[in-house]
């Protein structure tokens, strides 16, 4: 199963209306894909990845050894409600925590910060090209994140380290994101993200030359009233490696208040009769412009 991949560039010029066709098929038929020609600094990238690394192997590898989850995995077969994974979360919007992360060097917090800046730029962009696919206004889906201090912008860093009884344990139990576009960098060499699509698990292979992965969540679902739905996927532990995901959260602001947008609403409230009375006139026109002109009846135009 191939999975789909957005190159931004051809959103300029005569493949615009194919990448954007294609961008909202993956939108609302898988819920995932990758991007392309992103625009992110790649060096910045590399080195964000390259600190995070040196900081976990420093900072949180041995503890996460030394923690009871590794011991009751490895010791016992224990896995009830346990994820094999060493975390720690970054706020960056509204207000970032970032300087009360102990441990976290200089240099990491500097170059995360630059990076986020521009994953930002990204996460708008795509916001507002999906906004368009749905025959919304531009800025409708920033506008909807945003409540009273602006769209909420996190980090969730991951190690999912090596698991010597990766039949035992996930990296990360199966689970939707709960809320609007998330922006995945993740490792080039070890796997371990799955995503369920028509009745299977979609392996999903490590990100050569920083691509970035996306997926959509939970309010994005209740916006586009089930349109775009929110995938459901896992990370599976691997016994050869440790595996990395940066993965950042373009999410509603808390205050934000979510409801389906108003235009991509099924007609309601009307009378049978009076659907089928339009019907017997439509019958081989449009489905959706004939919900529409419904829904413009049922509400008085």
């Amino acid at each position: 199963m191939e999975i789909p991949v957005i190159d931004i560039n051809e959103l300029d010029g005569e493949k615009r209306s194919k990448t954007m066709a294609l961008l909202h098929q993956a939108c609302e038929k898988w819920g995932f894909f990758q991007i392309e020609n992103h625009g992110i600094d790649k060096e910045l990238m590399d080195k964000v990845k390259q600190l995070v690394n040196q900081h976990y192997k420093e900072n949180m590898k041995k503890r996460f050894y030394d923690s009871e989850i590794a011991k009751s995995v490895e010791n016992t077969g224990n896995t009830t409600n346990i994820d094999w994974e060493s975390t720690f979360f970054i706020w960056h919007r509204p207000n970032s925590n970032i300087d009360e992360i102990t441990c976290l060097s200089e240099d990491l917090r500097k170059t995360m910060d630059g990076y986020i800046d521009q994953l930002i730029n990204l996460a708008e962009k795509l916001s507002e090209l999906m906004s368009e696919n749905l025959g919304l206004e531009k800025g409708y889906i920033r506008e909807a994140f945003t409540g009273s201090k602006g769209p909420s912008v996190g980090t969730k860093v991951a190690k999912y380290p090596q698991c010597h009884n990766p039949e035992l344990v996930r990296g990360l139990r199966e689970h939707t994101d709960a809320g609007g576009i998330i922006l995945l960098l993740q490792d080039d060499k070890v796997p371990g993200l799955e995503f369920f699509k028509d009745g299977q698990w979609v392996e999903i292979p490590p990100s050569k030359n920083n691509t970035i992965f996306i997926n959509t969540g939970d309010q994005l679902e209740v916006l586009t009233n089930g349109m775009y739905k929110s995938a459901l996927h896992r990370v599976m532990t691997d016994k050869n490696g440790s595996r990395l995901s940066i993965a950042t959260f373009y999410n509603p602001a808390g205050d934000a208040i979510i409801s389906p947008a108003t235009k991509l609403l099924y007609p309601n409230h009307f009378r049978f009769q009076d659907y089928l009375n339009f019907y017997a006139q439509t019958k081989f026109g449009d489905k959706g412009t004939r919900f529409v002109s419904i829904k413009k009846m049922t509400n008085g135009h």
